[in-house]
């Protein structure tokens, strides 16, 4: 069974654009993401899903620097940019990331495709109940599954979040999901403001030289020890984007 992950990541976000360019220690952020995916055990492939706009240029470039494969598809329509990016891989497995997450823990995703492949799962994540920070988010889902929600899905949140057809429908897919032993849902480590990017290029340069492959354990730590770096981003809200998307549901004829 090939296990492929899709990275999904765009210049023009909305309240950080070119964030995934943002410097991180002499890369761009996404390379440090992509830096730590390439040591999960359990992916096969890994391939960089950005748009045909212009702007997106810049990600084509860096993905050939890194040597990832890249695929370009619709800015707006990420549903079908991911389902394109996925066509004809042959993989069983599809790993969605997103290219905000540059503390992202392979253990972890590794974790989440064991449970979802041992469960027999539709689709998994990590986030359901979410008991992880913010930024360490995954999920998999099988690709069949992939393919109804792009044959189906209508609404501009489902268009735009890959896979919310998928989990808000337990009724009709078998969902799994890894939940944290201990509640660390409060920690954001995700980037989509300044303040995030703050945060994480703190991070970097407390672990990163000495140890590339710092992992969860180490951030916390560190935290612990620093409660003024956890705190520069505290007060941004988790899923501050779907519920933009939601209220554009609300607004369609």
């Amino acid at each position: 069974m090939t296990v492929l992950a899709i990275l999904q990541a765009r210049m023009s976000s909305s309240r950080l654009p070119g964030k995934v360019m943002a410097d991180l220690l002499g890369e761009p952020m996404l390379a440090r993401q992509v830096e730590r995916l390439r040591r999960c055990r359990t992916i096969d492939r890994l391939v960089l899903a950005t748009s045909t706009d212009a702007a997106d240029d810049a990600l084509a470039e860096l993905a050939a620097r890194i040597s990832v494969e890249c695929f370009r598809g619709s800015l707006d329509d990420v549903l079908d940019r991911f389902h394109a990016a996925a066509a004809g891989s042959g993989a069983g497995q599809i790993v969605r990331l997103t290219g905000d997450c540059p503390l992202i823990d392979p253990e972890l995703i590794d974790r989440l495709v064991e449970l979802h492949v041992a469960g027999g799962y539709d689709h998994s994540c990590n986030t359901l109940t979410p008991r992880w920070p913010d930024g360490l988010d995954a999920e998999v889902m099988r690709a069949e599954v992939l393919e109804a929600a792009w044959r189906e899905a209508t609404l501009p949140s489902e268009r735009e979040h890959v896979t919310r057809f998928i989990y808000t429908r337990p009724e009709r897919f078998r969902l799994g999901s890894l939940v944290g032993d201990t509640d660390l849902s409060d920690q954001r480590w995700t980037v989509d403001t300044p303040e995030d990017l703050a945060m994480v290029r703190a991070v970097y340069a407390a672990l990163y030289p000495a140890n590339p492959a710092f992992g969860t354990d180490e951030i916390l730590a560190f935290l612990a020890v620093h409660p003024e770096i956890a705190a520069l981003n505290r007060a941004h809200r988790r899923n501050e984007g779907l519920e933009r998307s939601l209220a554009q549901d609300a607004a369609k004829p």
